[in-house]
């Protein structure tokens, strides 16, 4: 069975609650274009374009950049993502202003009549820890999903990635993360570097840290389910054991009588023996606990009294 896919709800919550100061939006679209996000050139132009397959998130970063910048931008294209098979919205920036944007945004710069590419987080996007989280927020918006494992499949875990484009910015998100005291590692998957957590408390912390407080709730009363499950597993199987194991001592305990039986007959045997062997006999499915409260005697003493004529089967037999 396939895993639960949490992205789009912890995505929608972060829209929910937005974000206030205009610092920490500089943050947040600075990581979203990183993630998501390209540079266009058009004649002397220079722009970008970000891609979202949630309209939502869409909404959400093009009113920030509006707010802040007054960027204009514009749906250029939908194209299908392969992966999920959803629609890809491809929006673009071109324009007198665009190119203002992305420095601003610490992704771009000009030195004297030199245009470079910033390759790492800008420093200044990330001064205060309001914008630190703020970055880390925009990254998971533009290239973060989050997947949980279903209640009855053992086999899938817990997973929360973001993809980044290069291994030196892959590398600096892992630091902003372990500022949090989130552990996180990344692997190189198709010329991308994916950053990522399979731990439980991790991903918890993740969540508290973007605010996403409802997906963390949601997290925790499944992972109450979950453990409950194994729980209940763990007895049933405890249970199956204990009966399979009475099912074999009773197996053993009637070959031995019948054995007894024909080699002596069960009239030879003293009261107490006889009385645990005819009892077995007459129930062969019954628990030790039922056929002691029949006979009147303790567990511990029915107990005693078949284990010896199991020892007595033995030794007839020659087996001992």
């Amino acid at each position: 069975m396939a895993a639960v896919n949490f992205t789009r709800e912890i995505k929608r919550e972060i829209v929910r609650r937005g974000i206030e100061n205009a610092c920490c939006r500089t943050a947040a679209l600075s990581a979203f274009l990183r993630v998501t996000g390209s540079v266009l050139r058009s004649g002397p132009r220079i722009g970008f374009e970000f891609v979202t397959e949630s309209e939502r998130t869409a909404e959400f970063v093009i009113g920030m950049l509006e707010d802040l910048f007054g960027a204009e931008l514009k749906v250029v294209r939908a194209e299908a993502d392969v992966r999920s098979g959803r629609d890809r919205l491809v929006f673009q920036c071109l324009s007198d202003r665009s190119f203002y944007i992305l420095c601003e945004l610490g992704i771009a710069e000009r030195t004297g009549d030199a245009i470079s590419l910033k390759m790492d987080i800008d420093r200044y996007m990330i001064e205060n820890d309001c914008c630190k989280r703020a970055y880390i927020i925009g990254a998971f918006l533009g290239s973060g999903s989050c997947t949980l494992p279903k209640i009855v499949d053992a086999r899938s875990g817990y997973h929360l990635e973001i993809v980044f484009s290069g291994q030196k910015i892959a590398d600096s998100f892992l630091e902003l993360l372990a500022r949090y005291e989130i552990l996180a590692k990344y692997v190189e998957r198709k010329g991308t570097y994916v950053v990522y957590l399979k731990n439980l408390g991790a991903i918890s912390d993740f969540l508290d840290l973007v605010g996403a407080e409802g997906a963390l709730q949601k997290l925790n009363a499944l992972v109450g389910e979950k453990e409950e499950r194994n729980r209940i597993n763990r007895v049933a199987n405890c249970l199956q054991k204990n009966y399979d194991k009475s099912v074999m001592a009773s197996v053993r305990q009637i070959r031995a009588i019948e054995t007894i039986a024909a080699a002596v007959g069960l009239q030879e045997l003293d009261e107490p023996l006889r009385e645990a062997a005819q009892a077995r006999l007459a129930d062969k499915e019954a628990s030790l606990k039922e056929l002691a409260e029949r006979l009147g005697v303790t567990k511990s003493c029915l107990n005693h009294r078949l284990r010896r004529l199991v020892k007595m089967a033995e030794e007839l037999s020659g087996e001992e």
